[in-house]
């Protein structure tokens, strides 16, 4: 069968703005440039992962600037080690727009799950 990795159509679970600013709630959320499909370009499921038959979601804390590039991104969640760094990899590559507050652009903290699936 084909080896197939799945990234969740729930894309983002939001934890709100970070740092500094106190908003709970931006009015527009950081976006990968191209969509979701932009992202799996950028994904390798880990050879080591599949040898072992590994599969899960990956949750992965990701910092996104005023200029929607990733700064920051960190393990909430782990599958392996080889398949967290794919996901964060992934991410790292990929262009977002940033998150928008009252018509402007601020640094913003989302978390992206990452399913890896063996099909």
């Amino acid at each position: 069968m084909k080896n197939i990795i799945y990234i969740l159509l729930s894309f983002f679970l939001f934890l709100g703005v970070s740092g500094f600013a106190q908003e709970e709630n931006l009015d527009k959320y950081p976006e990968p440039v191209g969509g979701i499909e932009e992202m799996v370009k950028n994904l390798d499921y880990p050879a080591s992962a599949k040898d072992s038959g590994i599969e899960g979601k990956v949750f992965v804390r990701v910092i996104i600037d005023e200029t929607g590039t990733v700064t920051e991104t960190s393990i909430l969640k782990s599958v392996s080690e080889d398949c967290d760094k794919a996901a964060m990899d992934a991410i790292k590559k990929t262009k977002f727009t940033p998150g928008i507050k009252d018509n402007k652009p601020v640094k913003s903290e989302v978390t992206i799950p990452i399913m890896f699936k063996l099909s």
